[in-house]
């Protein structure tokens, strides 16, 4: 089976909206396992707080499993908590190319006081601190990725291309790849 994309990284990082735009560079589909949630059991604030976040984390487990199932390789974006679990690291580590996407804490907290999603793992109030917290908790397996990007000064054209020529590198099949 040949190997899917996989982006990695803290919550509002830009695994999402890069991972469409690279998906359409290199003319690959694109999955994103937090919508395969939303979509099979409702908004994921809902989730966590109905169910518990070991129940989201099974949902998680099973939308990974199926996207890393499709055919053909596709650029899958998983939620930032993804890592925590060991079986989603493995398969992940198993069948597809692992793409950490590095922004500063700083950077993720001014995007998530930006932004309208609420963010059930920093409480309805979020902190630097409580992001700096999960941060260097999980970094060490943001940092086992395959190929990491310093995304924090560049835009999303510069990290694409940059992923691109390391899968170019790797001769991983980019045959409709734009340059």
């Amino acid at each position: 089976m040949k190997r899917h994309v996989a982006l990695v990284g803290f919550m509002a990082s830009g695994k999402s909206t890069i991972g469409r735009k690279l998906a359409r560079a290199l003319g690959w589909l694109f999955v994103d396992t937090d919508a395969l949630i939303v979509r099979a059991h409702g908004p994921i604030p809902s989730i966590f707080e109905k169910e518990g976040e070991a129940a989201f984390r099974g949902y998680e487990c099973n939308a990974i499993r199926a996207a890393l199932n499709r055919a053909p390789p596709h650029v899958v974006a998983l939620g930032g908590g993804a890592l925590t679990q060991p079986e989603n690291r493995q398969l992940l580590e198993e069948r597809a190319h692992r793409v950490f996407i590095q922004i500063s804490p700083e950077q993720v907290f001014a995007r998530v006081l930006r932004g309208r999603e609420m963010r059930p793992v920093l409480g309805s109030a979020p902190t630097l601190e409580r992001i700096k917290e999960l941060y260097a908790a999980r970094m060490a397996d943001y940092s086992a990725a395959d190929f990491v990007v310093d995304a924090s000064a560049l835009g999303d054209a510069a990290v694409i291309e940059l992923i691109v020529a390391w899968l170019r590198d790797r001769r991983i099949a980019l045959a409709r790849a734009v340059s």
